[in-house]
């Protein structure tokens, strides 16, 4: 399975935790975390346990664990998921060509 945002997924687990992570808004942005390409990977075991490989806009970001706490509280949300690891990457380095289409045009990058 693939999401509608490029992120891989391998069951309807996967995709319903990409749907609530389009539910978490980067204070900053105002955009979603989903669309603004911070989420590069997701894996649920089948014991329940999520792993999201993630990346922040800026290294320092000042939101980040507040931002992490809100992910977590989220995917917990999801039935059949009891944990939540988050593994921060800066590899790939995170930039505007990440963003989904929606996200450039809402922050006004559409060419």
């Amino acid at each position: 399975m693939a999401s509608q945002v490029g992120i891989a997924t391998k069951n309807a687990l996967e995709d319903q935790v990409i749907e609530q992570l389009g539910t978490v808004i980067d204070p900053e942005l105002q955009i979603d975390i989903v669309n603004l390409g911070l989420i590069y990977g997701i894996d649920v075991s089948d014991e329940g346990v999520c792993t999201l490989s993630m990346t922040l806009t800026t290294m320092g970001c000042p939101i980040g664990n507040l931002l992490a706490d809100t992910i977590r509280e989220t995917v917990l949300g999801v039935d059949g998921v009891h944990q939540c690891d988050i593994d921060l990457v800066w590899e790939p380095a995170w930039d505007i060509d990440r963003m989904s289409r929606y996200a450039k045009v809402a922050l006004g990058l559409h060419d």
